[in-house]
């Protein structure tokens, strides 16, 4: 009777090669002349920080590089919210979150029962996406950090994932990552730092890993979230010392991921460098939340929690979708309407306009609202449910989730490779036509995108 110790010793062993074999396989199977597609996401970069970067004294070569070396939009026209999850997952689908499924950064949750629940499984996703097309096209896939990638059939996948925001999401995030893919690449190149760290060095980690799949798995497609950015800006401002010295920091770590893609696929190599959404100061905040508890559109039990529900804010930064738990009742329809009107005709509030669920909905957002309220620059939406409607800040920061047409809120495109236009300004473009633009540049197919493809 084999001993116990040799018996775990031989299951380890056959374990270890079945991981071998099952991510060998299909790399070793791909068309090694078919193209490489990496799409560096840096979270909140405006374009504006590379088309204008001398008025900022921004020292980042690699960006600038892209200005020359390929194409780029003078901005992007976003999604309704302009917020991190619905975006990213517009820039992997070419549709607006109405379709695609996430509406939001955190799931509409307004009986707090969800403990601050994001979007974060792909399982939320509706439509196809570019790595289900280059999946499809035989090529593997890799992703670090993508927001909306829990359970996302990625070849080697390490998601943007937190829960308690301690050290024990470390142990989750090893769950929900390819099996042993945390394990062997803090044997080559150290530990990873992922879920809600934030900090530059975090983003540096990141590209580390990036680096080490693309030089050692040789994925078809890697996606790569950089979040530094947007935490300092929302400190600190957009534009601001510290935001310069975080986006050079990037800018850095995007030169090495664009070396190491040219690297391992010399002359068949597409890098493109996208973002989510723009950014506005702000020094100003309008809370709802008081104004719907005031009209008695919900309540507060003695310890302060939601206990009943007409309508809800379901605030976003610089906006706040209306939801009504019953949209055909026409009484609480009628007062979410008159309050909103009485507070958008003052203009010491920040509204800049108030949208009808029809108008929302054509627009491609939140189709369970049925009004959306979009804040000017200089304002945010309060999240406290009791407290003042009015009041200004005592730190200033910077925010987002406006609507798209606000010339602050536009992302950015910018995309080099073989067959690329060299120096061509794109304009203004919609976020729908990116998904599309990349599947075309790398040879992949994406027929469910409503955007168009870019590139003659």
């Amino acid at each position: 009777m084999m001993k116990p110790k040799k018996i775990v010793a031989r299951f380890l062993a056959a374990f270890s090669l079945f991981c071998f074999f099952a991510t060998a396989i299909p790399a070793a199977a791909q068309d090694k002349n078919a193209p490489l597609l990496v799409v560096i996401s840096v979270d909140g970069l405006r374009p504006d920080y590379v088309t204008a970067a001398d008025a900022h004294g921004a020292k980042i070569p690699h960006l600038r590089k892209f200005l020359h070396d390929g194409s780029y939009a003078l901005g992007v026209t976003g999604v309704i919210p302009t917020v991190t999850y619905p975006s990213h997952t517009t820039l992997m689908t070419g549709v607006w979150p109405a379709k695609h499924g996430v509406l939001a950064n955190q799931t509409f949750d307004p009986l707090q029962k969800n403990h601050e629940g994001w979007y974060w499984y792909a399982e939320d996703i509706r439509v196809p996406t570019l790595w289900d097309s280059a999946s499809a096209a035989g090529r593997t896939t890799a992703s670090i950090q993508w927001p909306v990638t829990v359970g996302a059939k990625i070849t080697w996948n390490i998601p943007e994932f937190w829960r308690a925001g301690t050290s024990e999401d470390a142990k989750l995030l090893r769950v929900v990552s390819t099996p042993g893919l945390l394990a062997e690449g803090k044997a080559a190149v150290g530990e990873y730092r992922g879920g809600i760290d934030a900090s530059p060095e975090s983003d540096e980690v990141r590209g580390k890993y990036a680096v080490w799949i693309l030089e050692n798995k040789h994925p078809g497609l890697l996606t790569l979230h950089l979040i530094a950015l947007d935490h300092i800006e929302h400190e600190a401002q957009a534009f601001s010392p510290k935001a310069m010295a975080v986006l050079e920091r990037l800018d850095a770590v995007i030169g090495k991921v664009w070396e190491a893609a040219e690297r391992v696929a010399p002359g068949r190599a597409f890098v493109a460098v996208v973002s989510d959404h723009g950014f506005a100061n702000y020094g100003q905040q309008l809370n709802l939340f008081p104004a719907f508890e005031k009209a008695k559109l919900f309540s507060l039990d003695d310890k302060g929690k939601i206990s009943e529900w007409r309508a809800m804010p379901w605030e976003t930064g610089g906006s706040a979708a209306i939801v009504l738990k019953d949209p055909k009742n026409g009484l609480t329809v009628a007062t979410v309407r008159t309050l909103l009107t009485k507070l958008a005709a003052d203009p010491a509030n920040g509204i800049d306009r108030v949208l009808e669920g029809d108008e929302l909905h054509r627009r491609g957002g939140y189709p369970n609202a049925s009004f959306f309220v979009g804040l000017k620059p200089g304002w945010r939406t309060g999240t406290t449910l009791t407290g003042p409607v009015l009041s200004s800040s005592t730190k200033a920061g910077g925010t987002h989730g406006e609507l798209p047409d606000l010339p602050e809120m536009r992302a950015s495109f910018f995309l080099v490779g073989p067959g690329v236009p060299a120096g061509k300004n794109l304009g203004l473009i919609d976020m729908r036509d990116i998904a599309p633009t990349l599947a075309k540049a790398a040879g992949l197919s994406l027929p469910t995108a409503d955007g168009k493809s870019l590139l003659q």
